[in-house]
């Protein structure tokens, strides 16, 4: 099988089969909109101190956007605020294309980069990361891929 092949399967498995889709009652929450594709997503986090302690999101959008966020709360959970920062900025950096991307530290998150190839998919992928650091920041605004 065909790398591609396979981080196509793991973005359509995730799509079809979201993980941590569901709302934290009592959760810091934050919204995200992709104003350019309708994307829509609410991330939910709970931290116990500085470690996310779970971490779930709820919306519509493309198979991407959902994928993306699916795999970002499985990625962050049990990482520390600081920890998801800097996954944060290597994801972005890697589906950029500003750097190539690092398999040890994204893990299955490489699956994604590949929208590098497709600058408007871009926003796709990092929607739910940008809502993410809003919630673990306490921000609670709804941002936006604009």
């Amino acid at each position: 099988m065909d790398l591609r092949d396979l981080y196509q399967e793991v973005i359509l498995d995730h799509n079809k089969k979201p993980r941590n889709f569901g709302e934290i009652e009592g959760a810091a929450k934050a919204a995200g909109h992709n104003p350019m594709c309708g994307d829509r997503v609410s991330v939910f986090v709970r931290m116990d101190g500085e470690q996310v302690a779970e971490a779930k999101f709820v919306g519509n959008g493309c198979a991407i956007s959902k994928a993306s966020a699916s795999m970002m709360t499985e990625a962050v959970t049990g990482q520390t605020s600081a920890d998801v920062h800097a996954l944060f900025a290597a994801f972005q950096d890697a589906v950029t294309g500003k750097v190539e991307p690092d398999e040890d530290q994204l893990g299955k998150l490489v699956a994604l980069t590949g929208v590098k190839e497709y600058p408007s998919r871009v926003k796709c992928a990092m929607l739910a990361w940008h809502a993410m650091l809003a919630a673990i920041d306490n921000a609670g605004a709804t941002v936006s891929t604009e």
